[in-house]
């Protein structure tokens, strides 16, 4: 029966009139956003060529050829060749490993270190924290960027130590926010009422404030793996991380640098993957984050 012919019907009996359910005709709607499932797909990709490279090329990414030097995309090679003739959608396929697994090292190494001297800091009396907070506050001034390259001048250049880099340069952002973090609990009404029913101050921390702390790291730990890429990618690119001939992926980017005219897709296709990979990551994040009700 209509909408129509029910309103008819309704009005010949002196009942009111029904409204139509207009929840019943809106149109069904996605439970994630768009986005996340693309960042999500993007990511199970990188995960794929991180771990099975084999199963999406069958070329070696150091294999050279001077024949096929600079070849453009084509159905052979799909994103092109480099200057050395090799495959440029094998060395990123190959290179996924690499940018991935400096991204979550420097992310364990920076969101460890936070969460220790943020812990410490806020869960401390008055003057321990007056010191571990100006001290945050103090490394927090100096860019993650500068940190890292004062630590590499120091320990020299290569993947370990870029890794160790971005990790330590960004324990102090970690820190500092896991410390206003858990100030702010510290002063919620639920604490303030656990320790009013007579538990011991251990019992607050660990049933109470730890908890509920440690609730921003997911969206810390997925939006730091996008910026751990990215500043790792940075080093690589100034020469400071990964050597040729390794396939990861700022190294790509810099040998590309004498052929960006000639051969722009040498640069183009792993600096694409940089943007996707952080671009998900933070999107990633980002909807924990809201969904959650978690402030960073």
């Amino acid at each position: 029966m209509t909408v129509h012919r029910r309103a008819q019907l309704s009005s010949a009996v002196g009942l009111p009139e029904l409204q139509p359910d207009l929840r019943a005709q809106r149109l069904p709607t996605l439970r994630y956003p768009l986005s996340v499932v693309a960042a999500v797909a993007v990511l199970s990709l990188l995960f794929v060529a991180s771990l099975f490279p084999a199963l999406l090329t069958t070329r070696d990414p150091y294999a050279t050829s001077a024949a096929m030097a600079l070849l453009p995309p084509s159905p052979q090679h799909w994103f092109g060749t480099d200057a050395a003739g090799r495959d440029i959608f094998t060395r990123i396929i190959y290179g996924a490993r690499q940018s991935l697994a400096v991204g979550l090292l420097a992310t364990a190494i920076g969101l460890g270190g936070g969460l220790i001297l943020g812990l410490a800091s806020a869960l401390s009396n008055r003057l321990i924290d007056a010191v571990l907070g100006r001290l945050i506050e103090v490394i927090f001034v100096f860019p993650t960027l500068l940190v890292a390259l004062v630590l590499i001048t120091v320990t020299g250049t290569g993947i370990t130590s870029v890794i160790v880099a971005v990790g330590v340069g960004s324990i102090a952002d970690n820190a500092r926010l896991i410390r206003a973090q858990t100030l702010k609990i510290r002063q919620s009404d639920y604490v303030l009422a656990a320790r009013a029913l007579g538990f011991s101050r251990f019992a607050v921390i660990r049933r109470t404030i730890l908890p509920n702390a440690i609730k921003p790291i997911v969206a810390i730990g997925t939006i730091g793996v996008g910026y751990s890429i990215l500043w790792a990618a940075s080093l690589s690119f100034l020469g400071l991380g990964a050597q040729p001939p390794s396939p990861e992926w700022a190294t790509m980017l810099a040998d590309g640098r004498s052929y960006i005219q000639s051969a722009p897709w040498i640069t183009i296709f792993p600096g694409l993957l940089l943007c996707m990979v952080v671009l998900s990551l933070t999107a990633l994040g980002r909807f924990w984050q809201k969904k959650n009700n978690a402030e960073i």
